[in-house]
């Protein structure tokens, strides 16, 4: 263990404040911060890629817990702060001062890794597709373990037949498994947001065969882009879906929240082979 002044206290001396431009909430709460650290699992000489540390609260607690963070910060004045913690945990920690949605995460790493976050409210949901999206799987990534409005981790998590169920529902699920780790809070943070918080866990499972991410996205697009109308008429504009769904037995009366996962997976693979 390393002894380390505490985070209000670095905070104050770095003269630093929460940024609502860029959709910064810091936490101080130590005990909490390990918790979130200790959802992915044992972490002890394992790759983590951290978004927007801050001053580092988060940061501290996964250098605890013994990872090798990689962590990507955009708010120069953080920086000072995180210096702090490349002295104390000397060749465990690496900054970059970037933009995080600039950078290729694969590339910068260059080995298997985890992700944990507190993501930037501004651009989490945006990092979030990004990291699902693609067609090579597994991804170089063993889990995702971030922080979102508690909003938009229930529609990550979400299942049909729900409000929340949606496009992000399907991109989280069809071929990695999600859960709502731990709900955090609003006091917890300072300042607080207006909102509710929670962390999402996902970590990537078999890919379904014969199906394009690409074409899932497509049709995911097209039948929540109009989710109030059936099927009929919300894929009438994608080539060979109402082909497709007549194929499947799939009522086009139906409305995209009703469908399961596996029904856009059948969907997606009838248009990716077609």
């Amino acid at each position: 263990m390393t002894d380390l002044p505490p985070l209000r206290e670095v905070i104050a001396r770095h003269g630093l404040s929460a940024s609502k431009a860029l959709g910064q909430n810091f936490l101080f709460d130590e005990q909490l911060l390990d918790r979130i650290a200790a959802i992915p699992g044992n972490l002890a000489g394992t790759a983590v890629l951290e978004i927007g540390p801050g001053p580092g609260g988060l940061t501290r607690a996964l250098l605890r817990a013994g990872a090798r963070v990689t962590a990507i910060e955009m708010d120069a004045r953080c920086l000072p702060a995180l210096a702090e913690l490349l002295a104390a945990y000397p060749g465990q920690l690496h900054v970059i001062e970037g933009d995080a949605m600039k950078l290729d995460h694969a590339e910068l790493m260059g080995e298997p890794f985890a992700v944990v976050a507190n993501l930037p409210y501004n651009v989490g949901t945006a990092l979030f597709t990004r990291w699902l999206g693609g067609e090579e799987w597994p991804p170089q990534w063993s889990s995702l373990t971030l922080m979102f409005q508690q909003e938009v981790a229930q529609r990550i998590v979400s299942a049909p037949g729900t409000n929340a169920y949606g496009r992000l529902a399907v991109l989280a699920q069809w071929r990695s498994s999600a859960k709502l780790a731990m709900k955090v809070h609003r006091s917890a943070f300072t300042p607080p947001p207006k909102v509710m918080s929670a962390i999402v866990h996902i970590e990537p499972s078999e890919m379904p065969e014969g199906v394009s991410a690409r074409m899932l996205e497509r049709v995911t697009e097209a039948a929540f882009g109009q989710r109030r109308k059936m099927l009929r008429q919300s894929l009438k504009g994608l080539p060979g879906a109402l082909d497709a769904l007549d194929a499947l037995g799939i009522d086009p009366t139906r409305r995209a929240e009703t469908l399961s996962v596996e029904e856009f997976v059948a969907i997606g693979r009838a248009l990716s082979c077609a």
